[in-house]
């Protein structure tokens, strides 16, 4: 087992300190990369997700591959299923039209929102390793990532919108389609031990022209956890439980395992958590 591989996967497990392809909704798959949308208030760039439905979730075959290749590193069996049975079951989902950031929030921007408001700085700050301005932001707990999306005019992505955005309409394992490919993302594959500057793997964009929706840092989402969710969600715009422990997190980083970078893949994790692996982006509705 990689000692970084190991470690990142017991992390995402819940074992240490910080405790396949579906087939389409529709007949044209969304591989075309549209134009992205005027920019938001505080500049940033965003896409135009369309009003339709989608497959979220995996199908039991799926989750089953997902359960061995979890297993390889030598994780038990009794370890990866709960984990990765989190995705079940695959479900439609209808959404309305929405826009989110092409790419997570960078440091430059959110100077720009602790300057205009006073938040603190987040963790990590002052390491050269995460500080430049084209990084993610990182070391931002659920509310610091809420607070920055309402400053800019915005809010955070429900999970179904980020799980929309990441791999469109034909149920892809990876935003870009269903074989990983080192080349098109930012894990523990890269050896690079950081993130890199947003949007530096465009062949990694999704349906949407979204970059770094597979690694470089994992995202909070708007939705409280529940593992149970996926059996009873409305079909038409979930938002989430009403009330939880955790919060979901979505997208793996640049410490993540490939397996870690599917799209389908959940994350949960306390609000209060800042981590070197952890930044967001923003979404909003569309008229």
């Amino acid at each position: 087992m990689r000692p970084r591989t190991a470690r990142w996967l017991a992390i995402a497990l819940g074992v240490t300190l910080l405790g396949g392809t579906g087939s389409s909704l529709a007949q044209s798959r969304d591989v075309t990369e549209p134009p992205p949308v005027a920019r938001a208030e505080d500049g940033t760039e965003m896409v135009r997700v369309p009003a339709g439905e989608f497959w979220m979730g995996s199908t039991e075959q799926e989750v089953a591959r997902a359960i061995e290749e979890c297993k390889r590193p030598g994780f038990t069996e009794a370890t990866c299923r709960p984990w990765m049975e989190r995705e079940l079951p695959r479900h439609r989902v209808t959404l309305d039209a929405f826009s989110i950031d092409r790419h997570p929030v960078t440091n430059a921007l959110y100077e720009r929102f602790m300057r205009a408001t006073g938040r603190p700085a987040p963790l990590y700050w002052t390491s050269a390793r995460f500080n430049a301005p084209a990084q993610p932001v990182v070391g931002v707990s659920w509310d610091d990532a809420s607070a920055y999306c309402a400053w800019a005019g915005r809010r955070l992505p429900t999970e179904a919108e980020w799980e929309k955005a990441a791999r469109g309409t034909d149920g892809r394992t990876y935003p870009w389609g269903e074989q990983w490919d080192p080349g098109r993302a930012n894990s523990d594959e890269s050896k690079l031990g950081k993130p890199t500057p947003v949007g530096s793997y465009p062949a990694g964009a999704s349906p949407y022209g979204a970059l770094d929706m597979a690694g470089n840092v994992w995202q909070w989402v708007a939705d409280w956890y529940d593992g149970g969710y996926y059996r009873r969600s409305p079909e038409r715009n979930p938002k989430g439980p009403e009330a939880g422990t955790f919060r979901v997190l979505r997208g793996g980083s640049w410490f993540s395992a490939p397996l870690n970078l599917r799209s389908a893949l959940r994350l949960n994790r306390s609000p209060g958590l800042r981590f070197d692996f952890i930044g967001f982006r923003c979404a909003r509705e569309l008229s």
